[in-house]
């Protein structure tokens, strides 16, 4: 296969990125903009050893599962790689995601799958679902003020002002921004000199407080005209925050270290079930309230508090899951690796008057195997919830060595999920239960719950992992 070269074929699969795969040649061809079950032609754009990157040419025989995108840019922008895909399609190839992963990477059997995998929790209406949203602000090739999402894989900016995902809200606070600069002159920041002033603005929204947080991130520590954009945007209901966010470094991470409150307060409110939160600007807070809700009760089903158990929650962020526990356990114990997210963590355990949590700051592979070597600490139940890549074996193997009755597991990447089920699954754990939730519609990602139980109890395990 040369590069050039066109091919015709059907795409069969999608990537973890949302290109559809097909096969040519013997090779696996991956072609953007495309849907399981499409006929399509495409041009070969790059060639490597044993795969190959295609541009979609023509569309021969269209899929019974693709439907028409909502959104005018789901095709330039990198956000809704599955728009195009009609939703119980997204659902079952989700759920396929998981389930294979799970046999090829975790080695389990497709019979046992078959008996214990749970129908995945999608959404009445997936969109419109996020409660936070980061627009970068840049110019387009004739020097107007643009804002929207980045293009896949690049950073040019797709101007899009109204996001199908996000809330309706938005695109009012981006206009008012937007006309702010261009009477006053405000640059837009450029990625490439460091030069310009406004970067992003990041909105937080309530679903159930309708509560609104405006972020606005700079290159400097003033915006001109602080007051009258203030007041402008304090005229939309339910605004309750305004900050200042600097960030002076010439980096992609959107938020810097220095927050300062322009109005209001300094964090907005929200809830998961029966459980307030409070949002500040850097706090990790799920971004889909209604589906947060699924997943979070999914895991505290599987976990079978009656009120008595001790729970660890490793990765606990704000505390989100670990007081969505607290309700049903006699003592909940959290770990973050993040100093603020903890304080946040503290502060909303005060405010919905827990008193039976307690946090720690450090990493989860330190923290727990200190507190298992040194205090002798026990868990009746553990609950992961750990980032894309996974847990480190110390934390794994710490977590067999204090040997709970159950562990839950959520997880973000089906992958490293399937790579640490297995680790657990042969050292004494057996899986019991799996539960994916659409957590991010029209994306490729998909949420993960999965319960294991200790399959002897009542028996402490070797440092060696052999019984004694």
């Amino acid at each position: 296969m040369k590069k050039d070269e066109m091919i015709r074929m059907k795409i069969e699969d999608i990537s973890s990125e949302g290109l559809g795969i097909g096969h040519a040649d013997g090779m696996a061809v991956f072609v953007k903009d495309t849907v399981i079950g499409d006929e399509i032609t495409a041009k070969i754009i790059k060639v490597k050893k044993t795969y190959t990157y295609g541009r979609l040419m023509d569309l021969v025989q269209a899929s019974l599962d693709r439907t028409e995108p909502v959104c005018r840019v789901a095709r330039q922008c990198g956000g809704c790689q599955l728009q195009a895909m009609d939703y119980q399609a997204q659902l079952r190839f989700k759920e396929n995601k998981v389930r294979n992963n799970l046999i090829r990477i975790g080695g389990f059997d497709p019979e046992l799958l078959n008996r214990i995998m749970e129908p995945i929790i999608g959404m009445e209406d997936p969109f419109r679902y996020r409660n936070k949203a980061q627009f970068p602000i840049g110019t387009d090739r004739e020097g107007n003020l643009i804002a929207g999402f980045y293009a896949g894989r690049t950073h040019s900016i797709i101007d899009n002002h109204d996001c199908a995902l996000g809330v309706k809200e938005n695109k009012e606070i981006l206009e008012i921004v937007l006309e702010h600069m261009r009477r006053l002159g405000i640059s837009a920041y450029n990625e490439t000199t460091g030069k310009g002033l406004m970067r992003h603005v990041m909105i937080r929204y309530g679903f159930r407080t309708k509560q609104i947080m405006v972020c606005l991130v700079v290159n400097g520590r003033k915006i001109p005209g602080e007051k009258e954009l203030v007041q402008a945007l304090t005229a939309i209901p339910g605004m309750m925050s305004i900050v200042l966010n600097v960030n002076r470094e010439n980096t992609n991470v959107i938020l810097g270290r220095e927050i300062r409150l322009l109005w209001g307060q300094e964090y907005i409110e929200d809830y998961i079930g029966e459980v307030k939160y409070q949002i500040s600007p850097l706090s990790f807070y799920q971004v889909n309230p209604v589906q947060t809700e699924k997943l979070y009760g999914t895991a505290l089903e599987y976990a079978g508090l009656t009120g008595s158990e001790t729970v660890w929650d490793l990765y606990c962020g704000i505390g989100t899951i670990s007081l969505f526990l607290a309700q049903r356990a006699g003592k909940v114990y959290g770990v973050e690796i993040v100093p603020e997210a903890i304080e946040d963590a503290k502060r909303n355990a005060a405010l919905n008057h827990f008193t039976n949590t307690e946090f720690y700051v450090g990493k989860a592979e330190e923290v727990l195997p200190e507190k298992y070597e040194k205090d002798n600490i026990f868990a009746d139940v553990i609950v992961i919830d750990p980032p894309r890549k996974g847990c480190e074996e110390k934390v794994l193997a710490t977590m067999v060595k204090m040997a709970p009755r159950r562990i839950v597991y959520v997880s973000c990447d089906c992958a490293t999920l399937a790579r640490d089920l297995k680790y657990l699954c042969g050292q004494g754990y057996e899986l019991k239960r799996v539960r994916a939730t659409d957590m991010f519609p029209m994306s490729v990602h998909v949420e993960t719950v999965c319960l294991l139980s200790n399959r002897k109890p009542d028996t402490k395990f070797s440092s060696n992992f052999g019984y004694f």
